[in-house]
């Protein structure tokens, strides 16, 4: 298919479960490790397409911190992974004017691994962007909910915000999600769920399953998700 943009009524912010990199692996009598490393391939041509077709924000669910339960070898492997992968596509993350950040519990990954994430933000920080890629690792919708009632009970007690003075705007502002709305969200690799992934910012996004494992998922993909959520009428509650 010749690339072609999709201009009417795109998603400004997309968020996508990458799942299915082992199940896929598995299939194809590969490691765990080659599985997420084509993964994060498959994730390289997205963004590209991000870019190509004008969306604001791209927000990937790389690492949950559920998957801290998952064999050391294979969270090894993903330690080991995402400074590979951010020491071979920063300069083209920069070329393309896209703008990295990380979210969740970052300090989880280790000294080595942090230092990698504080570099790829650095370097790609910049206010002229064509796109905002926001990768969440070790990264909780509830603890992320938990911790931010937390933040703003404290700043309530010490009298900084009065109870009355929060708004959406404040939740969006203390949360340590980049983004305060998605409005389309896609999950690979089969199942039907959203395993955690930014229950208040997904609060009217449209959803998208997909059967095919996550390194399978090309650029062809996601432009007919983005074909189908131009044929959705967004409602938001209202009598269209």
């Amino acid at each position: 298919m010749a690339d072609s943009k999709i201009n009417k009524n795109l998603p400004k912010n997309v968020g996508i479960i990458m799942d299915g990199n082992g199940r896929w692996a598995l299939k194809n009598s590969m490691k765990i490790s080659e599985g997420h490393e084509k993964g994060v391939n498959a994730l390289k041509e997205i963004v590209k397409e991000s870019v190509n077709q004008n969306i604001n924000s791209l927000t990937v669910y790389a690492f949950s911190s559920e998957n801290w339960k998952r064999p050391k070898a294979e969270v090894n492997a993903i330690k080991k992974l995402i400074v590979n992968a951010i020491n071979e596509q920063v300069n083209e993350l920069k070329n393309q004017k896209v703008k990295v950040r990380f979210f969740g519990n970052i300090n989880d990954f280790g000294k080595t691994v942090i230092d990698k994430i504080n570099f790829a933000e650095r370097e790609t920080n910049t206010k002229n962007t064509n796109l905002d890629l926001n990768v969440a690792l070790s990264y909780g919708g509830k603890q992320d909910i938990l911790n931010l009632v937390k933040k703003i009970s404290s700043k309530v007690l010490t009298k900084e915000i009065k109870l009355n003075q929060i708004t959406e705007k404040i939740l969006h502002d203390e949360s340590s999600v980049p983004v305060d709305e998605i409005d389309l969200l896609i999950r690979t690799g089969g199942d039907k769920r959203i395993s955690n992934f930014l229950l208040y910012q997904i609060a009217y996004a449209e959803i998208m399953f997909i059967d095919k494992y996550w390194p399978d998922f090309s650029k062809n993909d996601f432009r007919k998700c983005l074909r189908d959520f131009e044929k959705i009428k967004r409602r938001f509650g209202k009598r269209v």
